[in-house]
């Protein structure tokens, strides 16, 4: 791949992972890592992630579980470049691929079939418009703008085996919208809120649902970022040490 004087090349993970990404536009977070740290997958198993930008969350996903496959799906054509990029410089493109598609209109596309995947996982766009100002950078505004989550979740029906897993992260108080969204198709939902500090209102959701299950709604045990002004160490164990994200009690 040809240098691109407008990529940046960034550390993930403790430097476990470096990841080209644009220097302007969208630009992975946190978010990303602890999407990565919620799913539970195991070796010898299929994971998809919807809109996977320059692949963070996916090549994550796959650089803390060995032997696992992952597909990342992304709109972008530039993106999914990026992230195809990731998976061969971080030693991981055997277990990777990548395609350059609208994760939102995969009922149609023949390139990945359905009822394939045990997991799927998505940062969807989560501003509502009528809330939000939109950002003037089409990438940013592209990545960040999108209250209806209705074809992000028909899309992980169609992909996840019965009994498969989809993993969101979300706003916190967008929480209603993915409980709603998720009602007629799964169930067992387990939530993790994220929270900046003590005493601060949460700022992120993780969820996870099980696709066909009648299961009970559970909330975990949050997740504190920083304390007295330094992150917490359950903080760094995920978003540094690649640790997993508990959901239980």
């Amino acid at each position: 791949m040809r240098p691109d004087v407008d990529v940046s090349d960034d550390a993930v993970l403790g430097g476990r992972l470096r990841l080209l990404q644009p220097r302007t536009g969208h630009r992975f977070g946190h978010d990303a890592i602890l999407l990565a740290a919620a799913v539970s997958a195991t070796a010898g198993e299929c994971a998809v992630e919807l809109g996977s930008g320059v692949g963070a969350a996916g090549l994550a996903l796959a650089a803390r579980i060995p032997g696992l496959s992952v597909s990342l799906v992304e709109i972008d054509a530039r993106l999914a470049e990026l992230a195809r990029e990731n998976a061969r410089r971080n030693g991981l493109a055997d277990g990777v691929c990548t395609h350059c598609l609208d994760a939102t209109a995969l009922a149609v596309e023949a390139d990945i079939a359905a009822a394939s995947f045990d997991h799927v996982l998505s940062n969807p766009p989560f501003n509502d418009p009528a809330r939000h100002s939109a950002s003037p950078d089409p990438a940013r505004r592209s990545a960040h703008i999108g209250a209806d989550l209705r074809p992000w979740i028909a899309t992980a029906v169609r992909l996840l085996r019965p009994q498969g897993s989809l993993t969101l992260i979300y706003r916190a108080d967008g929480l209603p919208d993915v409980l709603n969204a998720l009602a007629a198709d799964f169930g067992s939902i387990a939530v993790v809120p994220i929270f900046p500090k003590p005493s601060a209102a949460a700022i992120r959701v993780v969820v996870r649902a099980i696709k066909g299950s009648s299961g009970a709604l559970t909330l975990g045990p949050g997740l504190l970022l920083n304390e007295d002004g330094r992150p917490t160490q359950a903080a760094e164990a995920i978003l540094r040490e690649g640790a997993a994200l508990n959901f239980a009690e």
